[in-house]
């Protein structure tokens, strides 16, 4: 599977989780720098603590506009999933668990950008690692049961790759505490679901 892609991305999905966090929130193949919705996680009480402002930097900022709409669309993949029928119990525990943990932190890194005075969007021309292109979203879309599953697992590794690569960015470039602490989180929640998966499609 490539790992960059341009995206046809759902606006809508996006906005809707922005506009979430803009009121009350708590703190595969790369795409073009469009909004879209798409997991990642595992993030520390001190990753929650507000951000200050001009305690960031630039890679804290393009940190959080990335990996907002990469999250977006690991949640719009793992509700793809939880619709099907016959997809594998364990499968849709990971899917779950995707959503539990990349919804808040889209709304965290939302909060965090609008604090430092930060558009929630990134300027069109960046590219994001993982990112699933239009024909992957269809392909996972039309497909069922065990299949399913397997498109499911393999693409959604890649998409944890990715979103390993732009936080291990992070945690070398950032300088926002929380933002950092978040990227290390990130880094090892899904390095371990790579694993989890990796076995998961291995015994399918």
């Amino acid at each position: 599977m490539n790992t960059k892609k341009f995206l046809p991305v759902a606006v809508t999905a996006v906005a809707a989780v922005i506009a979430l966090a803009g009121c009350g929130a708590s703190g595969g193949s790369g795409s073009s720098g469009t909004s879209m919705p798409g997991m990642d996680h595992g993030s520390s009480s001190s990753a929650s603590s507000p951000a200050a402002a001009g305690a960031h930097n630039s890679a804290d900022v393009m940190f959080a506009q990335m990996m907002i709409p990469h999250h977006a669309q690991a949640m719009e993949m793992s509700d793809m999933i939880l619709k099907k029928q016959d997809i594998p119990a364990e499968v849709t525990a990971l899917a779950t668990r995707i959503k539990d943990a990349q919804g808040p932190e889209i709304e965290k890194m939302t909060g965090w950008l609008q604090s430092w005075g930060e558009s929630t969007q990134m300027a069109t021309g960046h590219s994001m690692d993982g990112m699933m292109g239009a024909e992957d979203m269809t392909k996972l879309e039309a497909a069922q049961g065990v299949e399913a599953a397997k498109l499911f697992l393999t693409q959604m590794i890649a998409h944890h790759e990715g979103a390993v690569t732009m936080a291990k960015t992070e945690t070398t470039d950032g300088k926002d505490p929380a933002a950092v602490q978040l990227s290390k989180d990130i880094v090892s929640a899904q390095e371990a679901e790579i694993k989890e998966m990796q076995t998961l499609l291995a015994s399918l």
